[in-house]
C-alpha cells in the first residue's frame, strides 16, 4: 500500500520547485545580478501617473500654470509694444506740425526776402533816376527848375534836394537847394523844409 499517492507527490515536487525559484531569486537579488524590487515596481505594482507625468490629453495643474505665466508675459509684451507703438505715432504727429510750421516759415522767409529784393530793385531804378533828377535841375535855370520841382510830390522834391547837397559836398562847391528853397511858393517850401527835418 502506498502511503503518498502520485498526485500528492507532484504537489510537493511544485511547491518545492516554486520555493526554490522564490529562495534563487532573493539570492540573484541579493548578489545583485537582478533587482526585484524594480521588477515588482514596474510589473506588478504600477504607480498612477503624477501630476507632472500625466499621459493623457488633459494638460496636468503645473503646465497649464506655466502656460497662465507664459500667456501673461506675452500679453504685457504686447501691452508694452502697443504703447510704444503709440508713442512713436504721437511723435511723428508732433514732427509733422513742427515741419509744416517751419515750411511755412521758410515760405514767409522766402516771400520776404523776394519782396525786399523787389524793393531793393525798386529803391535802386529810383535811386538812379534821384540822381539823374539832381543833376538835370542843376544844369538848368534855378526858377526853371522850381517850376519843374512844384509838380513833384514832396518825397521826391525833397530826396532831389538831398541829391544836390551830396554832389555839392563830393565837388567842393555851395549846394543850390537853399536858393531853390527860396524860390518856391512859402506855403510849398515851409511844407518841404519841416518834411526834411521828419524824414
Amino acid at each position: 500500500m502506498k502511503l503518498v499517492s502520485d498526485s500528492t507527490k507532484v504537489i510537493y515536487l511544485a511547491i518545492m520547485i516554486v520555493f526554490i525559484i522564490i529562495v534563487g531569486l532573493f539570492w540573484l537579488d541579493y548578489i545583485g545580478l537582478i533587482n526585484i524590487g524594480k521588477m515588482y515596481h514596474q510589473y506588478i505594482a504600477k504607480e498612477a501617473p503624477s501630476v507632472v507625468d500625466a499621459a493623457d490629453d488633459e494638460p496636468s495643474l503645473i503646465e497649464r500654470e506655466e502656460f497662465k505665466k507664459e500667456k501673461d508675459k506675452l500679453l504685457q509684451r504686447i501691452e508694452d509694444l502697443d504703447k510704444r507703438e503709440a508713442k512713436i505715432v504721437e511723435a511723428e504727429k508732433i514732427i509733422a506740425k513742427e515741419k509744416e510750421k517751419l515750411e511755412q516759415l521758410q515760405k514767409g522767409l522766402d516771400q520776404e526776402k523776394k519782396a525786399l529784393e523787389l524793393e531793393k530793385k525798386k529803391y535802386s531804378g529810383y535811386k538812379k533816376n534821384v540822381i539823374d533828377l539832381a543833376k538835370k535841375i542843376e544844369s538848368i535855370p534855378p526858377q526853371d527848375a522850381v517850376d519843374i520841382m512844384v509838380q513833384w510830390e514832396e518825397t521826391l522834391i525833397i530826396d532831389v534836394l538831398r541829391q544836390i547837397d551830396q554832389n555839392a559836398a563830393k565837388e567842393g562847391r555851395m549846394s543850390i537847394s537853399t536858393y531853390l528853397l527860396s524860390l518856391m511858393p512859402k506855403e510849398k517850401a515851409s511844407r518841404v523844409m519841416y518834411l526834411m527835418t521828419q524824414l
